[in-house]
């Protein structure tokens, strides 16, 4: 994982962000019923291959754990990375097809 960015919880932007080389990262969430979908996690391609997706999955997926969520992957990287960390499994709503 990236040592390029610290990952905050913007709750009230419903996502997690970090600020790597002058620009946002983030990865993006709706709640409901005790449900976290991820909608979107963006880094620009030329911070690609860095850790920084990683970074803000990671922080997203251990605060959803702490509050006692299910996850739901919307966004295919949130998913890649669940299918590739099997101990985030245990927090989805649905298996990964």
């Amino acid at each position: 994982m990236s040592n390029d960015c610290t990952v905050i919880h913007n709750a009230a932007a419903s996502r997690f962000e970090c600020s790597v080389d002058d620009t946002l990262c983030v990865c993006e969430y709706r709640l409901h019923d005790g449900v976290m979908d991820f909608t979107s996690t963006r880094v620009p391609p030329e911070l690609a291959g860095r850790g920084v997706a990683a970074a803000l999955v990671a922080a997203a997926l251990k605060w959803a754990r702490a509050q006692g969520l299910r996850v739901n992957p919307l966004c295919s990287y949130v998913a890649t990375y669940m299918r590739r960390y099997a101990d985030t499994q245990d927090l989805l709503v649905a298996p990964l097809a």
